[in-house]
């Protein structure tokens, strides 16, 4: 698995596209992917829009991290998966919010402990964290 993280519109998805414009992709936005295509390389992004729902619908960080580590276990596909730094700056004032940066803090640690490369976007430079 790749990790492409960074601040937002620093080029994330940019980057990711050309590093994969020659093969075919699965990219999913704002969602996890749902099937599992062998041949495809899977981009799953926007992971904190995902986070904000479920939280919306009620469901626990338990719950979303068992969907997350499902996403990881499941298919022989390879996965970048491309990570919004929100944990900077100033904590929010809606309770929705200061929940999901704090569950996206946690998957994330999670999500950078299994990843085999990690690279860092600062406004469109890519730096190679692992």
């Amino acid at each position: 698995m790749h990790i492409v993280f960074g601040g937002a519109f620093n080029g994330k998805r940019q980057y990711v596209r050309e590093q994969l414009k020659d093969q075919h992709v699965d990219w999913t936005e704002g969602q996890l992917p749902d099937k599992k295509d062998a041949e495809a390389f899977i981009v799953i992004a926007g992971l904190e829009h995902w986070v904000r729902q479920q939280l919306e619908k009620g469901f626990s960080e338990q719950q979303l991290m068992e969907q997350v580590k499902s996403s990881l276990s499941q298919g022989q596909a390879q996965q970048t998966w491309v990570l919004t730094d929100l944990n900077r700056g100033i904590v929010p004032t809606e309770r929705i919010e200061r929940e999901m940066r704090d569950v996206l803090g946690r998957l994330y640690q999670f999500l950078f402990a299994e990843a085999k490369d990690i690279t860092r976007i600062w406004y469109g430079i890519p730096q190679k964290i692992k």
